[in-house]
């Protein structure tokens, strides 16, 4: 059995690390507040302004005219191009599962597809993961920290996504993200972002567009893609802190399990050590 000041020693650094993941659970508490307000604020702007593109992809599928000058962004990308993954991770771990979750979903994703990839890539995390299966980087997004990241970081990256798809460097992109359903449930996703695809049971809509659909698609497709971006950023970090909580939390109450455990191995050789020298001194006693 450990001695007395062992004993004392582990219940000091279990103490201190109980300490540190509670902190880092109220950390995490308040950052996933703040994260989960602006997720569900634009949650409704973007999902109106996909379903009202999705609807008017139909049309544009029958008449690309229709799209102006983004009449590009519906049509098939060159075929002998790799397809594009815009591959979003965390920069920092401590959030359980998060990571390994979405890689293995990557890994698994990709396994089932034919032809080669190229990746955009957010988050230490994810790069590592990245370099480590060899995957085709185009371009780390290290610029972009996830955690501050503003509509204006979204807009970038899209802009970025949209340029290489219409040069023909890639036949298409999706966005490898973890969405955000609730504090317990957050889920990798492999969503496709371009070409923009109509629902298949839509083959038009006779919606009433003014001053007309070049005009009102030209304006409306580039902030749709904006949009999505930012909308894929916002539930990742939402959900890498909820992971990140929870992860923090299970910690937190570990250490106060196991040091409930040592205390009670703490105080049985404690009263071991009391009983061995009352009978030393017993002993003692009735040998004089």
């Amino acid at each position: 059995m450990a001695n007395l000041r062992d004993l004392r020693q582990r219940i000091t650094s279990v103490g201190n690390i109980q300490k540190i993941t509670g902190a880092m659970e109220m950390v995490a508490t308040t950052k996933l507040r703040r994260f989960q307000d602006r997720a569900v604020a634009s949650k409704p702007y973007s999902g109106e302004i996909e379903e009202l593109v999705r609807r008017l992809s139909g049309a544009v599928q029958s008449n690309p005219r229709l799209a102006g000058e983004a009449a590009s962004l519906f049509a098939a990308g060159n075929p002998s191009a790799p397809r594009a993954v815009l591959f979003i991770g965390s920069d920092r771990g401590l959030c359980g599962a998060y990571n390994s979750n979405v890689q293995r979903f990557l890994d698994a994703q990709l396994a089932e597809r034919k032809g080669e990839h190229v990746f955009f890539v957010m988050g230490r995390k994810a790069i590592a993961h990245a370099s480590r299966s060899d995957y085709q980087v185009s371009a780390y997004l290290e610029e972009h920290v996830l955690e501050k990241a503003t509509f204006a970081d979204a807009a970038a990256i899209s802009s970025a996504l949209v340029k290489a798809f219409l040069n023909g460097e890639v036949s298409g992109v999706d966005l490898c993200f973890t969405r955000f359903f609730s504090m317990m449930k957050y889920v990798p996703v492999l969503e496709s972002f371009l070409p923009i695809q109509s629902p298949a049971e839509e083959a038009g809509d006779d919606t009433i567009l003014e001053p007309g659909a070049p005009d009102v698609l030209g304006r409306l497709i580039p902030k749709y893609l904006e949009t999505a971006v930012n909308h894929a950023m916002l539930e990742s970090i939402t959900s890498e802190y909820a992971a990140r909580r929870f992860a923090m939390k299970n910690a937190t109450e570990a250490a106060a399990d196991m040091k409930k455990e040592i205390n009670r191995a703490y105080n049985k050789a404690r009263q071991q050590k009391i009983t061995s020298e009352i009978l030393e001194i017993v002993s003692g006693a009735e040998a004089l």
